[in-house]
């Protein structure tokens, strides 16, 4: 492979026929070698898809030769070759699972109702204006943040985006519906769906970032507010935005900054962890906190 690329995308819009929107998908991207995951359903397209440059950009192309996505922002992103197992084309009820697709309504125009969208630029204007009172809101499940987050981000409790409902209607954020609360993810997709979620319930001044970590990182590199790693769904796992970048992560054996993730030994578990790649090669704590605090290694060895 020439030069790998992987690009990522949404777009919401209505979609009368999703399974035909599959089939064209699937077979545009297979015809061109491409491999990843592409999410359809009647409120629009979610894709992330990788591989050499020129077939990559032929794939863009066609995309966004159909209507409905002619605007799509699209990500770029260097890719290593080979940094999804196959390419998957679904519909599902959802293009983000957050399971309140009766709260979610989508125009030819977007979500209706969200948080006020903010590119990077404007980001700084506003912490430049508001200073302490802006609320950075992490929209994506917790242990993304271990390695890279915004400067003093919340980072609600949650193992998969169901669980954010549950979270912003515990009580432990009632303080920040007066505040300015800025959410952000990604590439942008879930923020869409949770600044709606938040302003249905009561959080007054509620933003989003525009295109996401991605975006926020093309612009400032590590010279922003971004702090360490951005954790990704491919083979790369994580991806900086400069050199120097030090992950905010640190492996649960010896304590070094690392972003490097590993999938728990118990195959009952496979939890990901953050191991450094010495403690890796030398195979110590093989299994995840949780495993070992259950005694977990020690059923093992004994089996």
């Amino acid at each position: 492979m020439a030069t790998p690329k992987i690009v990522l995308f949404y777009v919401f819009t209505p979609l009368a026929d999703p399974e035909a929107v599959k089939l064209w998908q699937h077979t545009l991207a297979e015809s061109l070698g491409l491999k990843g995951r592409v999410i359809v359903s009647k409120d629009g397209i979610n894709a992330t898809i990788g591989g050499d440059i020129f077939d990559v950009k032929q794939y863009v192309r066609a995309t966004r030769s159909y209507g409905p996505f002619k605007k799509a922002d699209i990500k770029w992103s260097n890719g290593e070759g080979d940094d999804f197992p196959r390419l998957s084309v679904k519909v599902r009820p959802e293009l983000v699972t957050f399971g309140t697709n009766d709260e979610i309504t989508v125009s030819e125009s977007g979500v209706e109702g969200g948080g006020e969208h903010l590119k990077p630029g404007a980001l700084h204007k506003l912490l430049d204006e508001r200073g302490d009172d802006v609320v950075f809101f992490d929209g994506r499940n917790a242990m993304e943040a271990q390695i890279g987050k915004f400067r003093d981000a919340i980072v609600p409790e949650t193992d998969t985006t169901k669980d954010f409902i549950e979270e912003i209607e515990s009580g432990k954020y009632d303080d920040l519906k007066g505040k300015p609360v800025v959410t952000y993810c990604t590439g942008g997709i879930r923020c869409e769906v949770l600044s709606v979620l938040m302003r249905n319930r009561g959080f007054e001044e509620v933003y989003q970032l525009d295109g996401g970590i991605v975006r926020y990182g093309e612009t400032f590199g590590n010279t922003g507010y971004w702090d360490g790693s951005l954790y990704v769904f491919d083979k790369r796992m994580h991806v900086e935005f400069g050199d120097g970048a030090e992950s905010i992560g640190h492996c649960v054996a010896c304590e070094k900054s690392t972003p490097n993730f590993v999938n728990c030994a118990n195959l009952d578990c496979r939890l990901q962890y953050l191991r450094c790649e010495d403690c890796s090669e030398k195979n110590r704590q093989p299994y995840c906190p949780d495993c070992v605090q259950a005694g977990i290694p020690a059923e093992a060895a004994a089996g």
